[in-house]
């Protein structure tokens, strides 16, 4: 099946590396205009670049999702309204909780929590008036699993598990869908600093043996983009390869 995201404009958050990436390439190659978001001048380049490499209409632009005054530049500063939001970026403080500062929980909780809300809510009023719209939000294994040294980030991502089926209770009547994508062990930059031994053991719970692909996710977060998954909402798709089964 080919999808056809021609018209479309998909803001990705986080875009510049790894799966959000991914995700923007596989919806511009489908015919979406990407804006996707970096944190950085250079991050956003990099993002311009590389949608130029493949063809793919689209550019980078400054986003920090921890300042709601960022998200509300961003938005003012759109000339199309996005039709599909994906909330990708996130970031990490890990520590046992005992060991955990105040400030690294209250940032993760800032950034992958309430950064969703924020830009889900700035991108919400457009898709209501033209009762249309795709909200996807990348959450994590671990926000079903737990995770030691993780409990900052593990709330987070059940968290906006939780958001999600309840925004999409909301929407659903004006042809909105709201959906989450929940990867396992993904290769990118990031999993490739891991311990090697701690890669092995990572991969010895995953019974289709190998570490999944930003493909892999970015092919999911195509189909919920899609028309073919008009009837889809309030779910979580999990990509892990067998890691955890629901």
């Amino acid at each position: 099946m080919k999808f056809d995201l021609t018209n479309e404009v998909a803001l990705i958050s986080g875009a510049s590396r790894g799966i959000g990436q991914g995700i923007a390439f596989a919806l511009g190659q489908a015919g979406a205009t990407i804006i996707g978001t970096a944190t950085t001048e250079a991050g956003t380049e990099k993002i311009t670049q590389a949608l130029q490499a493949q063809n793919i209409q689209g550019e980078g632009r400054i986003l920090n999702l921890a300042e709601k005054d960022s998200i509300d530049n961003l938005m003012q500063n759109l000339q199309t309204m996005p039709t599909i939001l994906v909330n990708n970026a996130a970031i990490t403080k890990d520590n046992l909780l005992v060991r955990m500062k105040d400030e690294d929980w209250l940032a993760v909780i800032h950034t992958n929590l309430s950064g969703v809300y924020y830009l889900t809510k700035a991108c919400l009023r457009a898709m209501t008036k033209a009762k249309h719209g795709r909200i996807i939000t990348i959450t994590s294994v671990v926000g079903f699993t737990g995770n030691p040294g993780q409990a900052n980030y593990a709330a987070a991502k059940a968290g906006v598990i939780g958001f999600s089926k309840s925004l999409a209770r909301e929407v659903g009547s004006r042809s909105i869908t709201v959906n989450a994508i929940a990867p396992g062990f993904i290769a990118t930059d990031m999993t490739a600093n891991l311990p090697e031994a701690h890669q092995t053991t990572l991969l010895q719970q995953i019974p289709l043996n190998r570490a999944g692909t930003t493909e892999d996710v970015a092919a999911a977060a195509l189909f919920l983009s899609s028309q073919a998954a008009s009837y889809i909402t309030g779910e979580t798709i999990h990509v892990n390869g067998g890691m955890y089964m629901a």
